[in-house]
């Protein structure tokens, strides 16, 4: 739920809706508001709007959320913006006045706060581009848990390109040693930190497709060798899979013995089936909502190495991939 308003224009006119603040009030009240979402998800990442928004029915989405013992958080970076003197790559900004508006968020009740930057493969990605996103990255975490917030480090690995999964094992390995290098010179705390990463697959233009096994081997490999067992909880982005690719690869992870909290933080994984069964009709809430409660439990299962994939719909096996997908 952390889309900008502008991303969530997008996901509303897929759909052939407006994009206004009543529209995306009803969305987001058909999303927090779902009976027993509680059961399968602990937290809900916002964007700004909606940290301060209410629902329909003039409740705070906040206290709507808090009701099913779900914990809210914020996105507090401000977008990605070229990188001068890269190879046509991103930097994410956010950090100027970043402080007090998460102590504002706090006092609004937001409990961790999400950081996003991208690394793009095709485009190198370069020496500047990976040391600007972990040091962007290392900043907000020290700024974030100042302010009482937990940070979600989310240091994405684009889609992108043609490359083999091989390509993907050998770049994220070094932006994720960037990015601990980093929280460690900022003095960030591993152990009041979660992780958002992307799974380790192939270019989403590569011929050579990756089993669910084959990206849970290479990820677990990544991350035994990338990151501390002092960080308590790996929540991976789905990045464009489709909602049974993304449930799958996860169920694989969790198959194997890690140290960590492996489970999920997902966007267009949880929501696509919902968002389209609702089609901006009053009539289909509750039908959307049961929707959203088979991919949220399907994904719990997947969490504890129990999915098992069967009665999925054709349309949550469509893939998501959006070239170059600014949030």
């Amino acid at each position: 739920m952390d889309e900008s308003n502008a991303t969530c224009g997008k996901r509303l006119a897929s759909i052939g809706l407006e994009n206004t603040e009543a529209n995306r009030q009803a969305y987001r009240t058909l999303l927090v508001s779902a009976p027993g979402l509680g059961q399968y998800i602990s937290g809900a990442i916002l964007f700004e709007e909606t940290l301060y928004q209410t629902t329909i029915d003039g409740k705070k989405m906040v206290d709507v959320l808090v009701e099913q013992n779900i914990v809210p958080g914020i996105k507090v970076d401000k977008g990605l913006v070229p990188l001068a003197g890269s190879n046509n790559e991103s930097w994410c900004q956010g950090l100027d006045g970043l402080a007090p508006r998460s102590a504002a968020y706090y006092q609004q009740g937001a409990r961790f706060a999400k950081w996003r930057t991208v690394v793009s493969i095709p485009n190198g990605p370069t020496e500047l581009a990976v040391k600007e996103a972990a040091w962007g990255l290392a900043r907000y975490a020290a700024i974030s848990q100042d302010n009482g917030l937990v940070p979600i480090v989310e240091p994405e690995i684009l889609l992108d390109g043609d490359h083999g999964i091989d390509r993907t094992f050998e770049v994220a390995k070094k932006v994720w040693a960037e990015v601990f290098f980093y929280l460690a010179q900022n003095n960030v705390m591993f152990e009041g930190i979660l992780l958002k990463p992307s799974m380790v697959t192939p270019g989403a233009e590569c011929k050579d497709r990756a089993t669910p096994q084959q990206v849970a081997d290479y990820t677990l490999s990544l991350l035994r060798q990338r990151i501390p067992p002092a960080v308590p909880g790996i929540m991976f982005l789905s990045g464009g899979q489709s909602e049974v690719e993304a449930t799958l690869n996860l169920n694989a992870m969790n198959q194997a013995p890690n140290p960590w909290h492996v489970s999920f933080s997902y966007a267009r994984a949880l929501q696509n089936t919902c968002l389209k069964k609702w089609g901006g009709r009053p009539e289909n809430v509750k039908d959307a909502q049961e929707v959203l409660l088979i991919r949220a439990k399907a994904n719990s299962l997947a969490q504890l190495g129990k999915y098992t994939g069967e009665g999925e719909s054709e349309e949550a096996k469509q893939g998501m991939f959006v070239k170059g997908y600014v949030y």
